[in-house]
């Protein structure tokens, strides 16, 4: 009986609702829990990571004057979509962590939660973080949050088993784009596979191409570029807590990117998450005198 061939999949990034290969050709191995070969996946260069961020500045302004009820809306149909690939997810963090198969579900349901509940904040949170300010005389004040803009978010890395291959992801990635942000999102370096499933989800959902932009490969390459990049508003470093991530602070104070700090694990779903990526915008308005 003659022998099947394996051909090895080449999984390829995903920049501006397309799914190009790294412009530099490379590509590395990602491995199982027990260090089997899994996929290969494209190792991101720095031209990459700026042809993210173009395709997310392009696609600001459209994501950012939708209607909060709109996000929200396109928010809720992803974790309908990720509901319909939970087995694929499920597979994919048994394979990268190595989690028995009702933990891998556990994550699954987790990461589930945590983007609903995320996307119920849409139309939500203005009420909660703006608000009518007291001023004597007579004027209305009112402060009301807008997006901060581009945001460069590293994923959770580490041990997989805390940092969440799936739920990691979304813990980062939802709060940046329910208020109106663009994101450009590196994965997890060891486990990618669930990142690059959810660039599958984003691409058939209805988030607009260039409003998430998901990159594999060396953090250690890719984030300094990004914390240097003009173009790029905010940097959510929370998974860089390996690097030395006090150089990239001061890297991005030159462009005066508000930089969220590393934490370990998986974060926890907050309000403040959300606040942190938009700007208060104050409105002075006289009142009328009859």
């Amino acid at each position: 009986m003659s022998e099947h061939l394996t051909v090895p999949k080449t999984y390829k990034l995903y920049i501006g609702g397309a799914f190009p290969r790294s412009e530099s050709g490379r590509t590395f191995e990602v491995l199982d829990s027990r260090g089997a070969f899994l996929a290969n996946a494209a190792k991101a260069s720095r031209k990459d990571a700026r042809d993210a961020v173009v395709a997310a500045r392009l696609a600001l302004s459209g994501w950012s004057n939708a209607t909060a009820y709109n996000r929200g809306q396109v928010l809720y149909r992803i974790a309908e979509l990720l509901e319909g690939r939970r087995a694929q997810f499920v597979a994919e963090i048994r394979q990268s962590t190595g989690v028995s198969q009702s933990k891998a579900n556990q994550e699954v349901d987790s990461a589930i939660d945590v983007w609903i509940w995320y996307a119920g904040w849409s139309d939500k949170y203005l009420q909660v973080v703006g608000n009518a300010n007291a001023v004597s005389g007579p004027y209305f004040n009112i402060s009301t949050p807008e997006p901060t803009g581009v945001v460069a978010i590293v994923a959770p890395q580490g041990d997989l088993r805390d940092a969440g291959s799936l739920l990691g992801l979304v813990s980062v990635l939802a709060p940046v784009l329910l208020s109106g942000n663009t994101a450009v999102l590196i994965a997890n370096e060891q486990a990618p596979l669930p990142a690059i499933s959810l660039s599958e989800v984003l691409a058939t959902s209805d988030v607009p191409a260039g409003v998430a932009n998901v990159l594999t490969g060396s953090v250690s390459e890719i984030v300094p570029w990004l914390a240097t990049h003009a173009d790029v508003n905010a940097l959510d470093i929370t998974g860089a807590s390996d690097l030395d991530w006090v150089d990239l602070q001061i890297a991005a104070a030159d462009t005066l990117k508000r930089v969220l700090p590393p934490e370990p694990g998986v974060p926890t779903p907050s309000i403040e998450r959300i606040r942190f990526f938009t700007e208060t915008k104050t409105v002075w308005h006289t009142k009328s005198i009859i």
